[in-house]
């Protein structure tokens, strides 16, 4: 048994090492791609945009993957890191110099506040199980949404001042301050602090503190509340709190995701198509489709179907017929029962001639 724990931990390890040295080896590779000018305006530009679906896709990765929750909410968590992180670095960028400093200061607002809303859906909302789940957290999404575009926030000498929907009972001064937050406008004029190293480092980041999670007796007791939630029950495994560990955690890392989506842009707006159905649809294909439990299939998938669509951009009318194609043959490759198989045999078989080379 003790053999057995063993071996587990170190593949376990082996993999993580896998996943960490893949990410830090295709950012030198970009550098040195990017320093060399052989990389099109089109694909710089999608750097940070691969780099926030990643991180989302990782968080959701613990939910359903590990946890064995269907959330739709992420997107949800990603519009409140968003919107958080967007204020504070607009109100205190006359107060701070450092670029740094102030993205840093931000992205911990964002994180906490993401992991502060994560905590209170997942109290009521973890008791549902499948369907009923995923609908709720569904909901949380569009709620918050909608929040977020009747909220008016503006400053000026006499401070901050709040409204919903109806500005008129504001006694703001509009040409002695700024607006914050502006309705279903948004947040303009954001301090353009996110950049492809800062994506790597948050994804590199982010890997470290699933992987040692998924690796520690809380991981473990995660995957067995997964696996079977009364067995583990039965043997004293506290449900509720493992349940609102990994939801808290996983609704962190999609608001560091919208940290790093809204400081890409100089405005950010919640609209359907940023933090809308669609967006909690698609970063659950990428982890559907690099594996549920597998953090670098997430990654892998995420960055190839967030470049294929511009890739495939020339093609016009045929662009979409030939991504929904690769998603079907992908799937298919993945999870088919005889393409398991068939990559089992072949893995034995390169396993039997590594160990006859290295026999003879």
């Amino acid at each position: 048994m003790a053999k057995l724990n063993l071996k587990s931990i170190k593949k376990s390890s082996k993999d993580a090492f896998i996943t960490y040295a893949l990410v830090i080896l295709v950012y030198i590779v970009m550098q040195i791609l990017l320093k060399g000018g052989h990389v099109s305006s089109l694909i710089q530009g999608l750097l940070v945009p691969m780099c926030v679906y990643s991180l989302v896709a990782i968080g959701l990765n613990l939910c359903v993957g590990y946890l064995g929750e269907l959330s739709l909410g992420h997107a949800g968590f990603m519009c409140v890191g968003a919107f958080t992180s967007a204020f504070v670095s607009k109100a205190l960028r006359d107060s701070i110099q450092s670029n740094l400093l102030l993205f840093v200061i931000a992205l911990v607002t964002g994180v906490i506040m993401a992991s502060v809303f994560g905590f209170l859906i997942a109290v009521p909302v973890l008791r549902l199980k499948g369907d009923y789940l995923a609908i709720v957290t569904l909901a949380f999404g569009e709620i918050i949404k909608n929040i977020v575009n009747v909220l008016y926030v503006a400053r000026d000498d006499n401070g901050y001042h709040f409204a919903f929907s109806d500005t008129k009972k504001m006694s703001f001064d509009d040409s002695n301050g700024i607006w914050l937050i502006n309705g279903a406008k948004g947040i303009n004029r954001i301090p353009n602090l996110s950049n492809f190293t800062i994506g790597i480092v948050l994804i590199l980041i982010a890997l470290i503190i699933v992987y040692n999670l998924v690796n520690s007796r809380s991981g473990r007791a995660i995957m067995a509340i997964r696996d079977n939630h009364i067995a583990a029950d039965s043997v004293g495994i506290n449900i509720t709190k493992y349940k609102l560990m990994a939801f808290t955690i996983s609704a962190a890392i999609a608001g560091a995701g919208g940290v790093l989506y809204a400081h890409n842009l100089s405005t950010v707006t919640a609209t359907p198509t940023n933090f809308g159905y669609n967006m909690s649809i698609m970063i659950l294909v990428f982890v559907v489709l690099g594996g549920m439990g597998s953090l670098r299939g997430s990654v892998i998938a995420a960055v190839l179907l967030t470049l294929l669509p511009e890739v495939l951009r020339g093609l016009k009318d045929y662009r979409m017929l030939i991504y929904s194609i690769v998603l079907i043959v992908m799937m298919l490759f993945n999870w088919a029962p005889k393409s398991i198989e068939m990559r089992k045999r072949l893995a034995e078989k390169f396993v039997k001639k590594n160990q006859t080379k290295e026999e003879a």
